[in-house]
């Protein structure tokens, strides 16, 4: 970590005017939906085969290594294939190809349940099987951070959403107040805390007091906190809260976490028996014809949500696509791949070509790096192929939030150079576990 940290945040812009006012757009009803079997890097095995019928809620495939994570219909109809292609995380998977009959016949895929009167071995046994996740981004099983709750001071529902652009959670949560509170509930139960809150960013003036109408007379806080960026980050976050610092999990600090619209998914779990089918997404950015929310079903295409939601503008013909926000969302280099879970936006933004010129060695990067590393010296090491370098400098750390791109005035993209150090490292550790598998093999 470096001496020398500035602010380690920013106020940012978010152009979110551009879409919090209107109204979510629901009718995107796709002929053929491919529902990524892949959860992180870890892939899942299908439940079903080519010919079977499926319901809207039909468990069709299963992650079952280490974590446990099943997946659920989004539509009704028919499997059709198994194809491979690149995800939004710009890696190659197979999709289950579903034909979609345009009933939208419901199957519930769980019993009714009492997560009140049920033990926390009953809940938690909810929640894996339920097929809960990470819809802030990382799409991680959700039951796994509450396997060993021990000394939880602080249970924290993330509804701080500062990447710019981005309102998807906000229009979740718009809708789905009833549905957010049973969640949120049934998380605090589970984590054993001492103290639960809800962290909301200060410009949302109009959803702080809903929020508080709704956890009116429960254990749960609204918390607001300052608009800046990267406020919705867990350490940035714990850190606002709780003034403590952690090494590797909010654990560390006594925290646990999970995202608005995770809550808002369990509490759909339990009161209506519903997994994770749909997802609410931002489609928003000035290469937009209409830039606003839409609510999809899981494997619908970037193309067909760009289309729906009027297009690309008149006269654009140079676009970058982000599966995500603009800080830390990839740059994709077609629009044919799909929502997975845990994506919560499309940004698509005029190209306009920057004119890089050599580091200035200001020291902005590191000043501002939330994580506090110094990202100038991480790209030099990458530069020189500097493994042991690289993971002195902790390159690992790095959460790719776009931080130092945004600041560099020499208008270098720093972040993709800390990348480059990241995959350097972890091609050096997939060779040594080879190596030592090797040579276990021989023994």
């Amino acid at each position: 970590m470096s001496f020398l940290q500035g602010p380690m945040h920013r106020h940012l812009d978010g152009h979110k005017d551009l879409t919090m006012n209107t109204e979510v757009l629901k009718s995107i009803d796709p002929d053929f939906v491919w529902v990524p079997l892949v959860n992180g890097n870890a892939p899942c095995t299908p439940c079903v085969k080519v010919g079977d019928k499926v319901k809207v809620g039909t468990k069709i495939a299963e992650r079952n290594d280490h974590f446990y994570l099943p997946l659920f219909s989004p539509v009704s109809g028919t499997v059709t294939a198994v194809e491979k292609f690149m995800t939004s995380g710009m890696t190659q998977a197979d999709h289950l190809k579903i034909e979609n009959d345009h009933q939208g016949t419901k199957e519930r895929a769980f019993a009714e349940f009492d997560y009140e009167k049920a033990s926390w071995e009953e809940l938690l046994d909810f929640v894996k099987n339920a097929g809960m996740l990470g819809l802030g981004g990382a799409g991680f099983p959700s039951y796994v951070k509450y396997l060993k709750p021990e000394n939880v001071k602080l249970f924290i529902v993330n509804a701080v959403e500062c990447e710019p652009y981005l309102t998807a959670d906000y229009k979740n949560i718009e809708a789905n107040l009833d549905l957010l509170k049973t969640g949120t509930l049934a998380f605090f139960k589970l984590s054993k805390a001492e103290k639960g809150c809800i962290a909301i960013k200060e410009d949302k003036k109009v959803q702080i007091e809903q929020l508080k109408k709704t956890f009116a007379g429960t254990p749960i806080e609204v918390r607001v906190v300052p608009n800046l960026y990267p406020m919705g980050w867990e350490r940035t976050l714990v850190y606002t809260l709780t003034g403590r610092r952690y090494d590797k999990l909010p654990i560390q600090a006594g925290c646990i976490l999970n995202n608005a619209s995770t809550a808002i998914a369990l509490g759909n779990a339990i009161v209506n028996g519903m997994p994770i089918t749909h997802k609410y997404v931002t489609v928003s950015g000035d290469a937009l014809k209409k830039p606003q929310n839409v609510l999809v079903p899981v494997g619908t295409k970037a193309h067909e949500i760009i289309e729906a939601a009027g297009g690309y503008k008149d006269g654009v013909d140079d676009v970058l696509l982000i599966a995500g926000g603009p800080m830390m969302g990839r740059t994709i280099p077609n629009d044919q791949f799909v929502i997975a879970p845990q994506n919560n936006g499309l940004t698509v933004l005029v190209h306009k070509k920057k004119e890089e010129v050599p580091c200035l060695r200001c020291g902005k990067c590191t000043e501002y790096c939330p994580a506090g590393l110094e990202p100038v010296v991480i790209a030099g090491a990458a530069k020189q192929f500097d493994e042991p370098g690289l993971e002195k400098l902790s390159v690992m750390d790095c959460i790719e939030c776009g931080m130092c791109t945004y600041v560099c005035p020499s208008k270098i993209d720093v972040t993709e150079n800390v990348r480059r150090g990241k995959r350097q490292v972890m091609a050096k550790m997939a060779r040594d576990r080879a190596a030592a598998a090797a040579k276990g093999g021989k023994k």
